[in-house]
């Protein structure tokens, strides 16, 4: 925002209006020695010093185009088209009016339809919400649904070993002194019986994440199965998706899912340090009540025109905060606003193009790497754009050496969250890799084993 300064006389109107004599009268509740503390700040400079400090900082961060980058777990370097920042950039989407007042948003809350329907259409479900924070929040989201869904002494929650780390994580954050009970986090990662067997006396929900953590796919004849055993216990079917592998893959709700959540940084987003990201939340249209966040509806206005509204929004600051699904609020809207003009340019055939690029260069990667004296992977079952590589050395010195020896950032190393006798590291490919950058990688790998 800019600066505005403020002169004597609207100060003195402001202080006269409330009814305050000066300024430290002002602040007269605020302890002495805490009115003007000494931040021991340096020497003040001029624009032109500050913003070469500034550049000078910023040239100590390596920009990711910079490497060869393997890593993936979560975070997904793909190729984003011109027209996605060419359009997030015109003012009338940067400056847009927040969708609460509809009759002056009326763009916005197009946008957004849009991007429910996009995102309805990609996941198989009938309705979706506009975007939670990231993946890890809007699955947190979707299990609290399930619990507020389910009977008041029916609450597990059985969880997959292989949802991301960092899903999980929050979710143990966001159960906080509520009485539910997670399971599910110490049975053998990719092993669906294993979550069967745990929901056999009922459970909340079931969460599986579809490609998981360590790259796997599962059959969608095996999850639905799983769907069904879930429903019959009266609990809810979960799913964490990679919304790229959906172009290729089939969708969560043909095979039984009751909600699909996910991250959608994938979809035109760039890494930015981790965030801002989208959480990406789908359901079916029977529950969308329950759900959290707001959701944008297609209507007429008086003149019989097409219009949009703000449908839903069950959060405390529009309905009392007993009554609210959700307390949570939504994420920017630009975020999903990316994520909607990245799908619109992309199309079906697009978005299907990218996932076969992802898909056939990891196959690629994963042959040429197993192939690395001292290395190997398992290339039993189905893997999207990531696989796990078993590692002669330590990942954490393996990287170090790829990265310091031959400009490349290795995979994730999976020692603290999936804890193994022999070392493993997640590596992710996507279309942004070419033949050449792989066999690179290869070859690099080979060197630091032979060393």
């Amino acid at each position: 925002m800019p600066y505005i300064a403020n002169t004597d006389a609207d100060r003195a109107a402001m202080l006269a209006t409330i009814g305050v004599a000066n300024v430290e009268a002002l602040f007269a509740d605020v302890p002495a020695q805490g009115r003007y503390p000494d931040f021991a700040l340096p020497p003040a400079l001029s624009e032109m010093e500050i913003l070469r400090e500034l550049e000078a900082l910023a040239g100590c961060n390596d920009p990711v185009n910079s490497h060869s980058s393997f890593l993936g777990a979560g975070a997904y370097r793909h190729f984003i088209p011109s027209v996605v920042r060419a359009v997030l950039q015109r003012s009338e989407f940067s400056t847009s009016y927040t969708p609460y007042q509809p009759e002056v948003s009326q763009g916005t809350l197009q946008a957004h339809f849009e991007y429910q329907s996009m995102l309805a259409g990609l996941t198989g479900m009938e309705t979706a919400n506009v975007s939670h924070y990231d993946g890890a929040t809007s699955t947190a989201e979707a299990v609290i649904m399930a619990l507020n869904i389910a009977s008041a002494e029916n609450t597990r929650v059985v969880v997959s070993p292989t949802l991301p780390p960092q899903y999980r994580a929050v979710l143990r954050t966001y159960l906080q002194g509520h009485p539910a009970e997670i399971v599910g986090e110490n049975a053998p990662p990719g092993d669906l019986d294993a979550l069967a067997t745990l929901i056999a006396d009922g459970a909340a929900c079931l969460v599986v994440a579809n490609p998981d953590f360590l790259g796997r796919v599962y059959a969608p004849e095996a999850l639905k199965a799983l769907a069904e055993q879930i429903h019959a216990r009266g609990g809810l079917f979960i799913i964490a998706a990679n919304p790229i592998s959906l172009g290729l893959f089939t969708p969560p709700g043909e095979y039984g899912a009751d909600i699909v959540t996910g991250e959608g940084q994938p979809l035109g987003i760039d890494l930015s340090y981790g965030g801002p990201y989208l959480g990406l939340f789908a359901t079916k249209k029977a529950l969308v009540r329950r759900s959290a966040g707001r959701i944008v509806g297609e209507t007429t206005d008086a003149a019989g025109q097409r219009g949009f509204v703000l449908t839903l929004s069950t959060r405390e600051q529009h309905i009392r905060r007993e009554k609210a699904s959700s307390n949570i609020c939504t994420n920017q809207a630009l975020a999903t606003l990316t994520a909607a003009i990245y799908l619109a340019t992309l199309g079906k055939l697009g978005l299907r193009k990218v996932a076969e690029l992802c898909y056939h260069k990891a196959h690629y990667a994963a042959v040429r790497l197993s192939a690395a004296p001292g290395y190997a992977v398992n290339m039993d079952g189905v893997f999207f754009n990531e696989f796990v590589v078993h590692c002669p050395q330590p990942v954490i010195e393996i990287n170090r050496r790829l990265r310091t020896d031959f400009n490349i950032v290795g995979g994730y190393d999976l020692s603290t969250d999936y804890p193994h006798p022999a070392p493993r590291m997640l590596v992710c490919v996507t279309e942004m890799h070419t033949r050449e950058e792989i066999d690179r990688f290869a070859t690099a790998l080979e060197t630091v084993a032979s060393r």
